[in-house]
């Protein structure tokens, strides 16, 4: 049986004399982590710079920094509110701060995205990998602990732990070391008590522990992001791409704000297949996609993160089709505080339909490759891009300066699977634009000095502009799709581009359907969905109290015309000219502690806030 600790200083003095000074400490990517551990193990090493502590993990979560002085009224109260109780990781702090001990070396393969731009020890020691070879890496530097946070039970008197949200690479090391024999990892677990525990491969005896850390003391709030409001762009998106979905198929959804409006899309074609046809319709030209009706068969699940989306297409009666007695396989969670609470809640035997395992279950063939064959029927792989080239190549993780946003993850891996799949495709997933007004550019490009997908693995790329299927084209055929889903105010350059290459024909025009694709063409088709409340902002609650979901869409319109002088003084003339606020409106200029204004700063950021109230209120 494991010892038993509540102190995790005593627990870090223990696993130091037990393993020795070098110690290759591995924490699961996100939700996962065991931070009074590692918090300990870092003050240590800290102390006394014998010890050599190298951590390797991903997704190291932290509370939101806001900067701007609106954005800080804003949000400080909402991470007070969510994650006033979540225990920051020192290694983290240190790498900000620029004082990490040097006997202290912090190995990432994914990063929260954009969160280590810029910084120099972090993008150093980034390790580019897919997702599935994290495990090996791990095993490669030495890894002789493992921290964990686990949820606990007593059955028959006997406790078990579940490694709950993360069974992604800790079940692959376990595998893999009982496979080669050798020394096993040492495992430490930290039992938080708002974890739910899961049933299935994660589920393991007392006995496969070293040590438990547990107590009120190091208990904690989970890591609990709220749900971010769904933009019409990521409707336009979402509904594009569940037109490709097909009933009795599998799907997987990565990591992002899409999911959820693809979830929501999914949801309105089941229950309504004639709203969204309609919907598509008004959406975009060139036809109705290839797959409208409802899910009679059902879909099953196959993903490597599971999020909310996917409670809610088990709710909708979406995902019903089983393999091997599971709707879903996912390898990690993470979500809003709603979502751990229902999977606490849920009853036992749809649990049981719902199954964490390893990493290299969901995003591998190789294994049981027979079987999985049989369950990932007509699989559909959505995941999220940055940027894309004209001939298909797509960007995910980095920049064309070495600098990375985020990581490959497991993206590479399901591009991969949907071209070794019967049936199966890649849809990635992109805004054809960022920024807005004079600041608007392309994520469509010519060509980018860096490439996380390349184009001879081109598939399918959705925009809100529409669905460029690519898979089998030549270079010209796929460059003219790519220019039918690109923004409209980028077209001509990007097609000259092109053509003074010798890659499109100097003939070549883009079809007169197509040169429309504007936002303004995309809200109005969307608006009498959004006032009929089928794409509403949240469509799966949200942790933002009534107050703040006024204010989201306000600050967001500040936040555009703070892009331009012109357009901020145009909303502050609105401001002057308009009619007072409205009971809400007072409600929400209280929430950013502008209702009685203490300086000139202060009526100023009241006029700005009163004008984007009235304007968002008028979209």
């Amino acid at each position: 049986m494991p010892k038993i600790f509540s102190d995790p200083q005593t627990l870090a003095e223990e696993i130091v004399r037990d393993v020795g000074r070098r110690l290759v400490v591995g924490l699961p990517l996100g939700l996962g982590k065991a931070n009074h551990v590692v918090n300990a193990l870092f003050d240590r090493a800290a102390a006394d710079r014998s010890i050599h502590l190298t951590i390797f993990t991903a997704l190291t979560l932290e509370k939101p920094r806001p900067s701007a002085e609106i954005e800080r009224r804003f949000i400080i109260p909402v991470i007070d509110r969510l994650f006033g109780g979540y225990p920051d990781l020192a290694y983290a702090r240190a790498l900000h701060d620029g004082t990490l001990p040097p006997n202290v070396e912090v190995l990432e393969f994914f990063f929260l995205a954009g969160r280590w731009l810029r910084n120099p020890p972090a993008q150093q020691n980034y390790i580019a990998a897919n997702y599935t070879h994290a495990a090996s890496y791990l095993q490669a530097r030495g890894l002789n602990v493992i921290a964990q946070l686990v949820a606990r039970k007593v059955v028959d008197g006997v406790p078990r732990y579940s490694l709950s949200c993360n069974t992604d690479t800790t079940l692959d090391v376990l595998r893999a070391v009982r496979a080669r024999g050798g020394a096993m990892p040492k495992m430490i677990a930290q039992v938080n008590s708002e974890l739910p525990f899961m049933p299935g491969e994660g589920d393991l005896a007392a006995d496969q522990f070293d040590a438990v850390l547990e107590g009120p003391a190091c208990d904690f709030p989970l890591f609990a992001p709220p749900s971010e409001p769904v933009s019409d762009t990521k409707y336009a998106i979402g509904l594009h791409a569940a037109g490709l979905v097909r009933d009795g198929g599998s799907l997987q959804i990565g990591i992002g704000q899409v999911g959820d409006a693809l979830a929501q899309s999914l949801i309105i074609r089941h229950r309504t297949p004639e709203r969204y046809r309609d919907l598509v319709a008004r959406l975009a030209p060139g036809g109705p996609p290839p797959e409208t009706g409802r899910f009679d068969k059902g879909l099953y699940g196959v993903s490597e993160m599971f999020f909310e989306a996917f409670l809610a297409l088990i709710e909708a009666g979406i995902l019903t089709r089983e393999a091997d007695g599971a709707r879903l396989h996912a390898a990690f969670f993470l979500g809003p505080k709603s979502f751990y609470r229902a999977l606490r809640e849920m009853a036992p035997a749809d649990l049981d339909r719902i199954r964490m395992t390893p990493v290299s279950f969901t995003n591998e063939l190789y294994g049981d490759e027979e079987g999985k064959r049989r369950a990932r029927v007509d699989a559909r792989f959505v995941n999220n891009a940055m940027m894309a080239t004209l001939m298909g190549a797509v960007i995910s993780d980095g920049l064309d300066n070495g600098q990375v946003v985020s990581g490959v993850g497991g993206q590479y891996n399901f591009v991969a699977q949907a071209f070794a799949l019967e049936g199966a495709r890649s849809i990635l997933t992109l805004e054809a634009t960022r920024g807005t007004g004079r600041k608007a550019t392309s994520n469509i490009l010519w060509s980018y000095g860096h490439q996380t997908i390349p184009r001879h693995l081109r598939d399918v790329i959705v925009t809100e502009y529409g669905v460029a299927d690519l898979r089998g084209k030549s270079d010209a055929d796929v460059i003219a799709a790519m220019l039918a889903v690109t923004d409209s105010r980028f077209q001509g350059e990007l097609m000259a581009r092109a053509k003074e290459a010798g890659k499109l024909p100097q003939s070549y025009v883009i079809p007169p359907a197509h040169r429309d694709n504007l936002p303004e063409r995309i809200a109005a088709a969307l608006k009498p969905a959004r006032d009929a409340g089928l794409l509403p902002m949240f469509p799966f609650g949200t942790d933002f109290t009534d107050v703040e979901q006024r204010l989201i869409p306000a600050l967001q319109l500040l936040r555009e015309a703070s892009a331009s002088p012109w357009a901020l003084l145009d909303l502050g003339r609105e401001g002057l000219l308009g009619a007072g606020p409205t009971a809400d409106d007072v409600a929400c200029l209280a929430r950013l502690g502008l209702d009685r204004p203490k300086s000139v700063a202060d009526r100023v950021f009241r006029l700005l806030v009163g004008a984007a109230l009235r304007r968002a209120r008028m979209a």
